[in-house]
Order: C-alpha cells, then sequence, then structure tokens
C-alpha cells in the first residue's frame, strides 16, 4: 500500500455563500470551505528506522513542524468560517441514536489453612500472558493497588480474611503483577512539565482516564508520569521495597510472561512554544484572517528552528537501563515518544528499553511478540491512500524472549481502518491477525476488513484479506480462537461474522448471524460455545436504541451456521456493568460453571429512555452451562454512596452513555465455594450457597 504524505498549503479559500438563516443553510456555507491542497508529496513507510541519539532535534523538529501546521491550520479553518458563515444558529438536539455520530472442574470445598483448592484468576487475552490490573490473587492471598496505597489481604481462609499490610506508594495506585514473592506496583504521578507550547496543546488523551474499550477514546494513556515499585513480598505482613523506578511517561499497557514484565508507555514529545491561534482579533475578511495565520507560520517556524529536544527520562534505584535504542517512524504525524521497557521481576537487573518516535495505539502480546496498532487519519499533514482510504494503522512488531536482553523491535506493517482494541489482534502459527474498521457510523461508506500479517524479515506484510465487511457497520467486539476468527458488529442489528482462517493467505467468510443488539465482550466458554456481554437495542428503522445488558451463548460448532441458544436481559436502558468496556471485570469460572459479572441494575427505561429506578448495585452470579443456559445463582450487594446515585437529571448511575460503562464493583474472585467482590472502596467475602449474607467486609479505601 502506498502512502502519500500532505505537505500542509497554508492558505484555505471560501466558496461563495450567501448569508445564513438556518442550520441547513449555515452547514452549506461551513461545507463550502475547500479542502487543504498537498503542496508536495512523499512514499511513506511503515518500518522504524534506528535512529542515532544527535538526530533527535531534527526528527522532533519535523514533527512539531506537522503538528503546528495542523493545529494551525485547524484554527485558521475555525476563524474562515467565522468570518465567511458567521455563528450556528440554534438548534434542535441530535437524536439519541445506540450509534454515535462522531466517531476468563468442579471440587470440595476446603477451610484448609493451604489455601483454596480451586480459584479464579486475572481474564487474560491469552493464557500465560499476565495482563496488569488493580487486582492480583492466589489461592490464598488478594493484592490490590487502590489509592496511594499497595495492600496485601489475606483472603483464606474466608472467614478470617482481613488486611495484612498496607504501604504507601507515590502518586496514584493503579496496577501491578505479581510472580513469585515478587510485586510490581505502577502508580501515577501529575506531569511535573508538558513540555507543550502555550498556544493551546493539550494532553490528546484526556487525564486521569483510562481507554479499555476504543470505540469513543483513544488509547494514548492518561498524561501522567508513572513510578514502577518492585516489592519483596516474602512476608506478607511486612513488604520490602527492592527497587524504585521513575518515568516520565504514560502506562498504557503492560504485559508478564514467564516473569518478564513488559511495560508500554507514552509521552507526547515537548513541544516548542509555538502558537496555535493567530488571536482573537474578530477578524471579518477572508484577506485578514489568512494575513495573520501566515505570520503565524512564519514565526512559529523560527521558534521550533531555534527549539532543543529531550528523550524521556528513567531513573532507577536499581541497576538502571542497560541498553537503549531509539526508533524513528516514518509516519510523521505521531507526536510521540512510545517506549517499551523490560525488567526481570525476580532479578534486580538493568532494563531494557526501546523507544520509537510513533504515536501510542493498541496493545496485543502472545508469547514471543508483542504488537501495537497506531491509528492514523487524514487530515491536515496527515496520510491518504490513492484508494481514497482516509485512515490507516501501523502495525509495530516487538520480539519478546525469555530474558530483558531478548526484547527487540522486529519490523512494521500497514492495514486500513482502525482497531477497536486489544482483542482486534491475535497471533497464530506466527501470523498476525488484525481486524479494523475504516470510517465512523452513520457514515454509509464504514466497512470492516480482516486482514493476515506475516512477518517476512522484518517487515510485516499483508498475505491474506477479507475486505468490505458489514458495509455501513462498525466493529463492536473481536475474538480469535484458533483457525476462527469472530466480529461483531452493528448500527441497527449485531451481524456475528464467522471466519475461517486455517489457511492464512486466504482467509474467507463462512457465516453471519444477525440478532437484535450488538457484545462488546466475547468469551471462549469452550471449544464450540461463545458467552458474550452486550446491549439490547430498539429498532427505530434508520437507527437503533441502546437497550439494556444482555448476555448470550453461541453454538459455533457448526462455523457455517452458528446458533444464538440461549440470552438473558439484565435491566433497561442505563444498566451498567464494568465488564461491558473492560474485560478484566468479566469472571467466567469454568470449574464451576460460574458467571460473575459486575453490575447495576436500572428499570424503567427502554425505547430511547434511561431507566431512573435502579433497583441493584453490586455482583450478579450467574450458574451458566452450553446447554442450560443461564441461571441467576444470587447477588451480592454493594450499595453506592448516597452521593453518587442523584444529580439534576436524576439518578446518574443510570445514565451512562453505552461506551461509558461502569459500576460500583469492578472485580471479582471466586475460591472455592466462596465469592469474592472488589470495588474501589471495599472487599466483600460471601459463600456461594447464601451471596445476599456478608461473611466479611474488608475496607480498601483511601
Amino acid at each position: 500500500m502506498r502512502l502519500l504524505l500532505i505537505a500542509v498549503a497554508p492558505v484555505i479559500t471560501l466558496a461563495a455563500a450567501g448569508c445564513q438563516s438556518s442550520e441547513e443553510a449555515y452547514q452549506a456555507c461551513v461545507d463550502s470551505v475547500t479542502a487543504l491542497q498537498p503542496s508536495s508529496t512523499g512514499e511513506a513507510r511503515a518500518d522504524l528506522t534506528s535512529l542515532p541519539p544527535q538526530a533527535l532535534d531534527e526528527a522532533l523538529r519535523e514533527r512539531d513542524r506537522v503538528s503546528m501546521r495542523v493545529a494551525v491550520e485547524q484554527s485558521r479553518k475555525q476563524e474562515l468560517v467565522y468570518a465567511r458563515c458567521g455563528s450556528r444558529p440554534s438548534s434542535r438536539s441530535a437524536s439519541d441514536e445506540a450509534v454515535p455520530m462522531s466517531a476468563s472442574a468442579g471440587g470440595a470445598s476446603s477451610d484448609s489453612a493451604q489455601g483454596a483448592s480451586q480459584t479464579s484468576t486475572t481474564n487474560n487475552q491469552v493464557a500465560g500472558v499476565d495482563e496488569a490490573d488493580f487486582i492480583k490473587n492466589d489461592n490464598q492471598t488478594i493484592y490490590v493497588a487502590n489509592g496511594s496505597k499497595f495492600r496485601i489481604v489475606q483472603a483464606w481462609p474466608p472467614t478470617e480474611a482481613r488486611e495484612l499490610s498496607v504501604v504507601s506508594v507515590p502518586g496514584k495506585a493503579k496496577k501491578l503483577f505479581v510472580s513469585g514473592s515478587r510485586a510490581l506496583v505502577y502508580s501515577a504521578k501529575p506531569r511535573t512539565s508538558t513540555g507543550t507550547s502555550s498556544g493551546g496543546n493539550y494532553y490528546r488523551g484526556g487525564y486521569n482516564s483510562e481507554c479499555t474499550y476504543g470505540y469513543q477514546c483513544d488509547l494514548r494513556g492518561d498524561g501522567t508520569d508513572t513510578v514502577i515499585s518492585v516489592f519483596d513480598v516474602s512476608n506478607r505482613s511486612a513488604p520490602i521495597l527492592l527497587r524504585q523506578i521513575d518515568l516520565d511517561s504514560s502506562l498504557l499497557a503492560a504485559r508478564m510472561v514467564d516473569g518478564v514484565v513488559h511495560t508500554v508507555l507514552t509521552k507526547e514529545f515537548p513541544h516548542a512554544a509555538w502558537q496555535q491561534s493567530a488571536g482573537n482579533a474578530n477578524r471579518t475578511s477572508e484577506t485578514s484572517v489568512n494575513a495573520a495565520y501566515d505570520q503565524l507560520l512564519a514565526a512559529n517556524e523560527s521558534v521550533i528552528a531555534n527549539t532543543h529536544y529531550a528523550m524521556p527520562a528513567i531513573m532507577d534505584t536499581g541497576e538502571g537501563v542497560g541498553s537503549s535504542v531509539l526508533y524513528k517512524s516514518a509516519m510523521t504525524d505521531g507526536a510521540d515518544f512510545t517506549t517499551l521497557v523490560s525488567i526481570d521481576l525476580a532479578a534486580n537487573g538493568s532494563l531494557k528499553s526501546t523507544t520509537i518516535l510513533s504515536g501510542p495505539g493498541a496493545v496485543y502480546a502472545s508469547h514471543d511478540a508483542l504488537y501495537m496498532a497506531v491509528p492514523h487519519e487524514s487530515s491536515y499533514g496527515g496520510w491518504y491512500v490513492p484508494s481514497g482510504e482516509e485512515q490507516i494503522s501501523t502495525v509495530h512488531k516487538f520480539a519478546l524472549g525469555n530474558g530483558t536482553a531478548d526484547s527487540s523491535y522486529r519490523g512494521s506493517g500497514i492495514v486500513k481502518g482502525r482497531v477497536l482494541n486489544q482483542f482486534s489482534m491475535d497471533e497464530n502459527d506466527g501470523f498476525l491477525r488484525i481486524a479494523t474498521t475504516s470510517g465512523h457510523v452513520p457514515d454509509p461508506k464504514v466497512y470492516s476488513t480482516l486482514a493476515v500479517l506475516e512477518d517476512q524479515a522484518g517487515k510485516l506484510a499483508t498475505v491474506g484479506i477479507v475486505d468490505q465487511i458489514a458495509p455501513t457497520e462498525d466493529i463492536r467486539s473481536v475474538r480469535f480462537d484458533g483457525d476462527r476468527g469472530y466480529v461483531v458488529t452493528f448500527k441497527k442489528t449485531d451481524p456475528l461474522y464467522v471466519f475461517d482462517l486455517g489457511n492464512p493467505r486466504a482467509p474467507n467468510k463462512l457465516a453471519e448471524l444477525k440478532i437484535p443488539g450488538f457484545s462488546t465482550y466475547i468469551h471462549r466458554m469452550d471449544a464450540t460455545h461463545l458467552l458474550t456481554i452486550g446491549y439490547d437495542a430498539d429498532d427505530h428503522g434508520s437507527f437503533a436504541y441502546f437497550n439494556g445488558v444482555l448476555l448470550q451463548i453461541f453454538d459455533v460448532s457448526n462455523p457455517n451456521d452458528p446458533q444464538l441458544t440461549h440470552k438473558e436481559m439484565i435491566g433497561t436502558r442505563g444498566s451498567s456493568s464494568e465488564a461491558l468496556t473492560n474485560h478484566l471485570a468479566f469472571n467466567y469460572f469454568a470449574p464451576k460453571n460460574l458467571l460473575a459479572i459486575p453490575m447495576t441494575v436500572c428499570e424503567g427505561g427502554g425505547d430511547g429512555r434511561y431507566g431512573y429506578d435502579m433497583t441493584f448495585s453490586g455482583l450478579l452470579v450467574y450458574d451458566v452451562t452450553a446447554d442450560s443456559g443461564f441461571s441467576l445463582h444470587g447477588k451480592v450487594s454493594h450499595p453506592p454512596a448516597q452521593s453518587s446515585t442523584s444529580n439534576y437529571y436524576g439518578n446518574n448511575l443510570c445514565s451512562n452513555w453505552w461506551t461509558e460503562a461502569s459500576s460500583t464493583v469492578e472485580r471479582s474472585i471466586v475460591m472455592d465455594d466462596y465469592v469474592f467482590s472488589v470495588s474501589r472502596t471495599r472487599i466483600k467475602v460471601n459463600a456461594l450457597q447464601n451471596l445476599s449474607s456478608d461473611i466479611r467486609e474488608i475496607n480498601i479505601a483511601e
């Protein structure tokens, strides 16, 4: 695929338009602004090239110029629109559609002090590839990173559950790993300096928020600095701090394979102090607007030419950075440092650091490799392809080995469209399968693609593709399983597509099943069944309203004829669960045929109306089998704080948009015949035979 870099032409012209007296006429005037035309072009490559430290300044100046021009031209266009079209007239509010206009063998219970005989653990995408989370456990102990504390809780026996120790960490504790006698805790501190200009640049990902379901948020960290604290937890009552690593970059993703922790961090590079706007002079002519912005561009170019830049800092109380490599991406629309840091948790050895000048993106890891899919969208100074795609993604591969020294950049490739989240990628027999969507619903030109990439001597080449999947719809969930792929798209109905990936060079669609609503997460229940969570939907012809939470079981034993065999509706519109947008909250414990999901249940809604009657907040536990479907086993109540239950509009826990799903309970753990439900303030212990009666409650609030 050939890509062309657009160098921004500095002047926008406006087509003639008359006075505007309505929203339609105003929009017509705005649409009359002609698109920027390229003043020069060049071929882009997905691969990374090694960058010597002395070349850093000029490489970052190049990127700074691109991002500066993007920002300035956006401001110029806004002023030109105002000068020509005036202010937007007042109008009716947009329709509240389901589709936004923008963009884890049963056995006997035991009270033995040796620990539970069966225990659920983190719902990792890939078995053996652990994912960082704010809670971890073994069959005796629960480890929690919450508030400003790292806590260790004795969980077994459940009737004696209690906090064993609590240790303060710098900033806000976010996530952790535990391996043997070591615990690694991530915490976030406010960024001491953004390095951005004073002219309106800002952290694009938003502060203090993590994107886990990338439909309407950017997978790019939360804008804070990161501290890694390594503890010896041999004595769980007295953890010992062994090492502290300070990084002025945000945590994006982390995986642990065989005791080696691989952390992906991101940081916008320090921009020169250029200005985005030419000021609020209320210019009313096209000539005066263009003159002001031409002058601004020239001034900004001078500022950038005289600016010096710096790499992200890593300060380590251990052995420090043993080796550090810097690469430059050919895509100049990335204004970020993205760094992979590898550390052997069992040792106090040196770190391995690999940094690329590239934007961040969704991260997936197998046992042998880590991939990052970085989105790029056609815009001022952006990229386009001759066939008309406005969105592409570069995919970077890093090899993972048995030690930190084996972590290294391997190669890159290009796919069209953007991924939804980490489940859009999967590696099988050395081939990467990746599902992407091009465009945004409700644009009728939206479609999806499933591509297969092969590592060919450092280049990730597309060797198989299924294109034009579900025109007019976009992807809401993906799951790969061996030589099968499952993709759910949505606009009005929920097509479940089944793909045969047995021959990676000739993938093909086998079947599709259309049903109401859509799934946001697909779980592999067993070899022939899928267990999903998502939303029901009310069809209104050209669009659909999302409704209550929907659990479903699909029989895919015949991949040419998938069948919906069971479903369970929970509440009405406004009902919500952390498990809808974060798979780490979804706890299917196959040995006991149990599904535990956090839930806020709201009644009284539907057909576009939110339910304001919150009837339950806590953990729902279901008995689930492929043959019998869903049967509610019981509930563990976690009433929310009174201050969070109401606002001017009613019950604010029942008013979340579908992509912003949340719940008071966020995680759960099954240990033999007991369930531990976890919120950010407490851990409750309940027996499976009587979930309504609390055995223990441990306070984990700040």
